[in-house]
């Protein structure tokens, strides 16, 4: 398969996934990115992989100038229409969609905030250490790479998948592969946080358990 093949696969794939349900996601907003963003001072942020827009309309109404791409259409929609319910500005707030793989911003500008949650493909693989690397590049000097992902198997796994289709044999990062991914030995960046968090959360069927996260937030040397 060639690269433009994949990646047309990848986008059919994703637009699938939210075209076929009426909301994907809680629309609210990723916990460990609200509870990271606290501690910093508002300013410009990207958000990858944006999704149907919980986490940059929880950022812009906190203050910060907010881009967001995804790969779906449908998904960026919803998050502009998400944004306009919570009477954000379009000043405030830009949502894209594009291809995270080839994406740049106007001008190659840099954020004091770039964020990477969740950031998996279930049916067809991507890069994800090639977009890490892209990540850390659209980090401003002094600015923050937040990078949250599954490090485990949901406790309610069915045998052989899981509710995202995941196989058996698929392997989850863990802190230490996305710093090394990001930003290889880690001059010039300083791990502020790199570990396993557990969390509460209910399952596709009511069940409740405990997930476990890989959590990164790297800083840039100014």
């Amino acid at each position: 398969m060639n690269e433009q093949q994949h990646a047309d696969d990848l986008a059919a794939f994703w637009e699938h996934r939210y075209a076929t349900a009426d909301q994907v996601w809680s629309g609210r907003v990723n916990p460990v990115l609200a509870e990271v963003a606290a501690d910093l001072p508002a300013g410009s942020a990207l958000d990858l992989g944006c999704g149907e827009g919980g986490d940059a309309v929880w950022l812009a109404q906190h203050g910060w100038q907010v881009t967001g791409v995804d790969l779906s259409s449908t998904a960026v929609a919803r998050g502009d229409a998400a944004a306009r319910q919570a009477g954000i500005e379009d000043a405030q707030l830009q949502l894209i969609a594009a291809d995270l793989s080839v994406w740049r911003p106007a001008g190659d500008q840099q954020f004091d905030l770039v964020t990477a949650s969740y950031l998996h493909s279930w049916s067809a693989q991507i890069d994800r250490p090639a977009i890490l690397r892209r990540a850390a590049g659209m980090v401003a000097p002094g600015g923050h790479l937040l990078i949250t992902a599954h490090a485990e198997r949901p406790p309610w796994a069915r045998q052989g998948h899981d509710h995202g289709g995941h196989q058996p044999a698929h392997v989850f990062p863990t802190p230490e592969s996305d710093v090394f991914d990001a930003v290889g030995d880690g001059q010039g960046w300083r791990a502020e946080i790199a570990e396993k968090r557990p969390r509460r959360a209910t399952g596709p069927n009511g069940e409740t358990g405990e997930l476990v996260d890989s959590v990164v937030l790297l800083k840039r040397s100014l």
